[in-house]
Parts: C-alpha cells; structure tokens; sequence
C-alpha cells in the first residue's frame, strides 16, 4: 500500500485571536516558539524515516508569524522529514501584513509554490468587525509582492458578516478578481462556540445576516467567480483551471495524510488521530516524551465508506460509482439507502452517468445532507 503523500504542519501563532476564530491557536506568546520548534522536531523524529510527499501545507495559526530566524529552521525541520517530490505542491497560509519581500523570497527559495492568503474582505467595515490588521491596500501590496517571485496566490474571502449588505460583497468580488489570484476560497461566516463572536451574539451585540441574504451572497460568488473563468471544483472552491489545491483535493478524496502540530489531525494506516489542542499541552507531552496524540479512532469498513461518500461529495464532481467502489468495498447505490434516495428524490442530490452529487440546490444545506448520510 503505497504511504500517504501529503503532510500538514500546523503553526499555532497569532498577534491577535479574531472574534470569529476557534483555531488551535496561541497569541502574543513569542516565548513560545523555540519550545514550539524543538517539539515538532521532536513529534516529526517519531516518523523515524523520512517521508517524501506531493503536497505539503503549513497552516494555522499564521505560519508568517514566525521570524526569519524560526522560519529558516522551521522550513528546515520539515523538509528534513518531509522533502516535496518534484512536481510537488506547497502551500503556506500567509496574513497580508506580514508579506514582504524578503519573507517571500526565504519561501521562494526553499521551494513553496503557494500562498494562501488571509484577505477576508477589502471592505475596511468588515475588516474592522472581523478584527483584521491589514488594510485592503495591504491585500492588494501582498498579491504583486508574491506574483513578483511567481508564487501561486490564493485568497480567501468571508461573507455573511453582521451588517453587510450584497453590495458589499459584490464589491469584494470585484476587488478580488481585479487582482487575478489563481485561487480564490468563499466562506460563510460561521459562529463557533467559545468564540467571543459567539458570546458576543448571545449578548445581542452582533446579529447574523438573515438566511436568504447569506445564499444571495453565494450564489452570487459562484455567478461571478464562474463568470471570471474559475472552476467551482469545491463547495467553497474556486480555481482557474490548473490551480486546484492539490492538498485539500488529497482530503476529499480520502487520501491519507501525516500531520504535526498542536491540533493537528491525521489519517495513516486507517486510523485517524489527532494532537491535543492545547499548544502548552502538546508542547510539555513531548517535552517529557510522552505521545501528543489526545484521540485516536479507526473507522469500521461502513463508517469509513460514509466518510469518504461525505468527503467526497464536497467536490462538484461528485462521487464515482466505480471509484467509490474501488476505494470502498461498497455499493454507493446500497450505501445510500432510503434517506439517500429521498434526498435524490427531493432534487438535493443528483446521479448521472454513474455518479452522485448535490445539486445546486443542495449545495446551499451541504452539511444538513452530509450529515444525513453518515448517520447509518
């Protein structure tokens, strides 16, 4: 069986925890980051050899957190144990205000061929309620900085922030193909329990936009992004054409991947474990040799094939009955069952040439239908 080919670094350091953000993160503790070096040195070593990969992707956190100092050794560290094949794909999530040309050149030159850009919107509004520190000129400075050493630019958008209107963000959208980024990821504002956005609502402080405004919203990313020549290859997705994240498509997919860090998540050898969340508890178990690993779980043949049903419908190509069948061991039609032919029948999911997947309108209720099928 061949190895997993992609790894995941995950880097937990912030200047600041944005209001909206549940992420396995620490911030203003730069006390922290040689601990945090020598541990993932240390939790990498456990692999004992190396491992090459096709993808790798550091995020977090803010990878562009570190100095160039820590970044240096830590770009060392994982290439050591997890060297990019040619051809390969590197991702590192990057915050617009940290992107100078000198830290683009350091990543450049070990070898990354993408970043992924924190923008989230180029409305100063929304960027203040977000709890952002870049300006949209920021935004728009970090784009031709990255271009200039010919990086692959990837940017991500919110939308569905408390206030914001469909102008808003249509001007967003706008502002970001002007930019011509070879990727472009739409997401939803989501409110996260122990968020202070969460507590926040509760108190009456900050009112969700209403459902129909937010699918408007949706629907017209997809209209426009569609309209600029990019593949929505992905719920929240979108790609000129060559420029999928080959990283994420590994998850969707069901791969399996190696992963290190503080709440990191991976999947060897059909096990999926992950590290405890805390970083000052995952940084004191490797410190004492003890494993970082707080859950661990190995799926049984009908819950594994539910997951990858599940993973792989978030792609717009859906799911291949053949593929599926391979991958699995299962019928995708027999796995299915009542509440999958009832969705089918609802017009939330479609079948067509021996595949399966959610139709425009069940791409609006993704995660209700997703759920619905890993229920057995």
């Amino acid at each position: 069986m061949m190895p997993p080919q992609s790894a995941y670094l995950h880097v937990p350091f912030c200047t600041h925890r944005c209001g909206y953000c549940n992420f396995t993160l620490v911030s203003r503790r730069p006390d922290l980051v040689g601990p945090f070096l020598d541990a993932i040195e240390r939790e990498l070593c456990q692999l004992q050899l190396s491992r090459p990969v096709q993808t790798l992707f550091f995020g977090g956190g803010t990878p562009t957190y570190l100095s160039s100092e820590a970044l240096a050794r830590f770009l060392t560290i994982v290439t050591e144990w997890h060297p990019l094949l040619p051809g390969g794909e590197w991702s590192v999530e990057a915050n617009p205000l940290d992107v100078t040309p000198a830290m683009i050149a350091q990543l450049a030159a070990a070898g990354v061929t993408r970043i992924s850009l924190g923008a989230q919107s180029f409305s100063p509004r929304k960027l203040k309620l977000l709890e952002r520190d870049h300006s949209p000129q920021v935004i728009s400075q970090a784009v031709t900085t990255i271009r200039a050493v010919g990086i692959q630019v990837a940017v991500d958008l919110i939308f569905g922030v408390p206030g914001e209107t469909l102008g808003e963000w249509q001007r967003d959208l706008e502002l970001v193909l002007e930019l011509a980024p070879d990727h472009v990821s739409t997401y939803g504002l989501t409110w996260e329990r122990g968020t202070s956005y969460w507590s926040r609502r509760e108190h009456g402080e900050l009112t969700p936009v209403d459902e129909e405004t937010e699918r408007s919203m949706y629907v017209l990313a997809i209209e426009s992004l569609t309209a600029a020549g990019f593949e929505h290859y992905e719920i929240s997705n979108f790609a000129r054409p060559g420029y999928r994240c080959r990283h994420n498509e590994a998850y969707w997919l069901g791969e399996e991947y190696y992963a290190a860090g503080p709440g990191a998540a991976r999947y060897i050898d059909g096990e999926r474990s992950v590290n405890h969340r805390s970083t000052t508890t995952w940084l004191k178990r490797l410190e004492q040799g003890e494993t970082p690993i707080a859950e661990r779980e190995t799926l049984c043949p009908e819950d594994r094939a539910r997951e990858l049903l599940v993973f792989g419908l978030r792609r717009l190509e859906g799911v291949s009955a053949p593929w599926f069948r391979s991958k699995s061991g299962c019928e995708l039609r027999q796995l299915l069952g009542e509440r999958g032919q009832r969705l089918l029948d609802n017009g939330l999911l479609g079948w067509e040439d021996e595949r399966l997947h959610l139709s425009h309108e069940g791409l609006f209720i993704a995660d209700a239908i997703c759920s619905e099928l890993l229920r057995k």
